[in-house]
């Protein structure tokens, strides 16, 4: 089999590559969502939208991993993550970041009040 490194986008225009994966079988895919979703740290790269794409139709299978990134420091990226992705959920799937959306939309931290990841906690919790 190949090597995982040599599926994943290569840079930020590397919409091709995305495109690629996109074709291949979704038990082949799965073991990529984690370096998948590195390319939504910032939606403004060209590749982001097309990963994002992907990964919305693997629901179930990237709660674990977006919660470890909501458990992570990177409040810039959590803020990408709540309005591209989670927005974006199935309900099902959305549900299961309760804990964290209420946390965050009742008590945020300094950090997430300045990137306003309580507004759009806020936002999310009105459709679960």
């Amino acid at each position: 089999m190949k090597n995982f490194e040599e599926l994943l986008p290569r840079h930020k225009f590397d919409i091709d590559r995305v495109e690629m994966i996109k074709k291949m079988d979704r038990d082949k895919i799965l073991p990529l969502l984690p370096n998948l979703l590195e390319w939504i740290q910032d939606m403004n790269w060209p590749v982001a939208p097309s990963v994002l794409e992907l990964l919305l139709t693997f629901p179930e299978e990237i709660v674990p991993l977006v919660q470890d990134i909501l458990s992570s420091d990177d409040d810039n990226w959590k803020w990408f993550i709540l309005h591209f992705l989670v927005n974006k959920l199935p309900v099902e799937s959305r549900i299961q970041f309760r804990e964290y959306l209420t946390r965050v939309a009742e008590t945020p931290a300094h950090n997430e009040l300045a990137e306003e990841l309580d507004e759009i906690a806020k936002k999310i919790l009105e459709t679960i």
